[in-house]
């Protein structure tokens, strides 16, 4: 696809209002074309104030639109799979957000609609083509400190302002798939697979201990990678502010690498034999663009996005082995 890539935004809500819409337009070769709310008054704002020239109030109307030649799927989880196959069965690339579905079944049904149509799909874990972990990557790659060993991450925040009948759809299971550790920890779990290669096998403890919403709260994994590193995370929704705290661990057999996952303005921080080095960089306006961009030229043939269904599918699959036992105990298995 050499011409100008021409997006369609299905479910044009707050994270592309910064994070990705803007980008669209940004990349050469690439424009936003037409978005699609179900609240079609939305949808109408959104086009207005974003100068996009084309607004529906549903899905096919977009799909069926024949200046739209990629799409870009913005909704929570629990449609992904829908609009995914929905775009693939109209010949239309699809850039799906994260996490990339409910569960490994519905990813894998997403690759195989995807590719037995010859579309492509790709998946928004944009952090993979940030600065700062593509430095830690290159890092790596580098050995700067050494074999490595085991990494260690810890993501403590406090829990949601919301709870009741306002509860907000990334902590209900039915919508987002889980709650907060679906959101947030598939992430830095897709981090892990670029950094180190893929996780093949996880496991995890898992509970509701404050009890404000149905989804699980507090996770504790045990990650092996297939080159032998291990890993181990904790992830807690329920404390105190004080207590907030986004830290992660790389550990080799000739020093560390110390960062934030979240906090993309905490500098990374290196520690050898030769003493510590402290990287700052600086963030794009528009978070998803520099992932954005190598879709683009993936679609136009002059390079490679490095998130994809494929990789995308590992992070759901290692989420669902994590969370296996508490969805049997909460589904009353």
């Amino acid at each position: 696809m050499n011409k100008q890539i021409q997006w369609g935004i299905i479910g044009c809500g707050d994270v592309t209002e910064v994070k990705s819409g803007p980008a669209f337009t940004k990349i050469e070769g690439s424009k936003l074309v037409a978005v699609m709310r179900r609240n079609g008054e939305k949808a109408r704002d959104y086009a207005m104030r974003h100068g996009v020239p084309k607004w529906y109030d549903d899905a096919a109307s977009l799909m069926d639109d024949p200046d739209v030649n990629a799409v870009y799927i913005a909704t929570p989880p629990s449609s992904h799979r829908e609009y995914t196959i929905m775009a693939a069965e109209a010949g239309k690339p699809v850039y799906v957000e994260k996490p990339m579905a409910l569960n490994y079944q519905e990813c894998k049904q997403m690759i195989r609609a995807c590719a037995s149509l010859e579309v492509p799909l790709f998946v928004a874990y944009y952090r993979r083509c940030l600065p700062n972990f593509v430095k830690i990557k290159e890092l790596l790659d580098n050995q700067v400190i050494g074999d490595l060993r085991f990494v260690h991450m810890q993501l403590y925040l406090p829990p949601l302002a919301s709870t009741g009948t306002d509860l907000p759809w990334r902590v209900n299971p039915a919508i987002s798939g889980g709650g907060l550790f679906y959101d947030l920890g598939s992430h830095q779990l897709d981090l892990l697979d670029h950094f180190f290669g893929p996780i093949s096998s996880a496991k995890g403890h898992v509970a509701n201990q404050a009890g404000l919403y149905p989804a699980e709260d507090i996770v504790c994994a045990s990650l092996a990678f297939s080159n032998g590193i291990v890993g181990t995370g904790l992830w807690c929704f329920s404390v105190p502010p004080k207590e907030q705290l986004d830290k992660a661990e790389i550990i080799g057999s000739k020093g560390k690498i110390s960062f934030s996952f979240f906090d993309l303005s905490t500098p990374v921080t290196v520690e050898t034999e030769n003493g510590a080095q402290v990287l700052s960089f600086t963030m794009p306006q528009h978070v998803q663009q520099p992932l954005i961009q190598t879709i683009v030229e993936e679609l136009q043939g002059k390079g490679k996005c490095p998130s994809t269904g494929s990789s995308a599918a590992r992070t759901a699959r290692v989420m669902d082995e994590i969370m296996q036992d508490w969805k049997s105990r909460s589904n009353g298995k």
